[in-house]
């Protein structure tokens, strides 16, 4: 039975209990605060993230990891014994990530065959990817039917956010495809979408409280689900949100996480975001609007 290591970046916010539940390696990202590099994970939680962006002053700033850290993982398993490596990257769209994974599976080759998947998402949307391929991973699947399964799972994924302010992504450069929504920035609370790999608007809400329903509301429509997370950060709301989410039909339980560095750097504190992947063969549609 081919054994075959699961490895992806720490933009997937799954927490250390599931990561070593499933047997995902992790290699982090880094954030900067000025001059202080900090390795994600390693050596600064979420905790200590969201209390130091309440200290105020510049934003952080993320740095991919080094194509030398991606071999460095990818060499690691071939030393464990592994078969093979399947990489799970955060979104291309975002992030220079995908590109030192690949750069480190072509540094290790000959030493272990590796695949490296762009899931085309981030956050849990990603962490989810990871563990319903670490699941078959763990029922012997090859390397090769679970790089077909990981590009299947990206596109039945779904990621919906609520922010609490558009001044992370618009201090931080990441406003992108939002710009229609700056003017209005005071006046709305916008929901977000992961969209081909990029952070696009879905719509525009005059509340919060409209924007947290609306964001569960697209979760129900699209049920049942196989796969379920909450990406929370440290939002005051977060137990309306889950109340709402009662009663969803999901194959796998439901997971609430912290949001992460990672993103939650762009993103910004009382960021909620709802997290899912759809049934395989399912027809329900990549937005609301549709």
């Amino acid at each position: 039975m081919p054994h075959i290591r699961i490895v992806t970046d720490s933009a997937c916010d799954l927490t250390d209990e599931l990561t070593s539940k499933a047997q995902i390696t992790i290699v982090p990202l880094t954030i900067r605060f000025g001059d202080e590099e900090l390795v994600d994970r390693k050596e600064l939680s979420p905790e200590e993230f969201w209390r130091r962006c309440k200290g105020g002053g510049a934003l952080p700033q993320t740095a991919a990891p080094s194509p030398g850290a991606f071999q460095a993982a990818f060499e690691e398993a071939a030393a464990d014994g592994c078969d093979g490596v399947l990489c799970l990257t955060i979104s291309s769209g975002v992030s220079a990530t995908y590109q030192s994974a690949l750069a480190g599976a072509e540094a290790a080759a000959g030493k272990v065959p590796v695949r490296v998947v762009d899931t085309r998402t981030l956050s849990m949307g990603q962490g989810l990817i990871c563990l319903a391929v670490a699941d078959a991973a763990a029922g012997g699947a090859s390397l090769y039917d679970l790089s077909t399964l990981a590009e299947s799972l990206v596109g039945r994924t779904r990621l919906y956010g609520v922010l609490d302010t558009l001044d992370h992504l618009q201090r931080g450069g990441r406003i992108g495809g939002l710009k229609a929504l700056v003017g209005s920035v005071l006046s709305i609370k916008p929901v977000l979408e992961v969209r081909d790999g990029g952070v696009e608007e879905e719509s525009k809400q005059r509340t919060r409280g409209r924007a947290l329903q609306y964001l569960t509301d697209i979760a129900k429509k699209d049920m049942p689900l196989q796969w379920l997370a909450v990406a929370d950060a440290e939002a005051s709301d977060l137990d309306v949100v889950l109340n709402q989410l009662k009663g969803i039909e999901t194959e796998h339980e439901l997971f609430v996480v912290p949001l992460g560095p990672v993103v939650g750097t762009h993103a910004g504190p009382g960021t909620i975001g709802i997290c899912y992947i759809l049934p395989e063969g399912s027809s329900a549609s990549s937005s609301s609007k549709a």
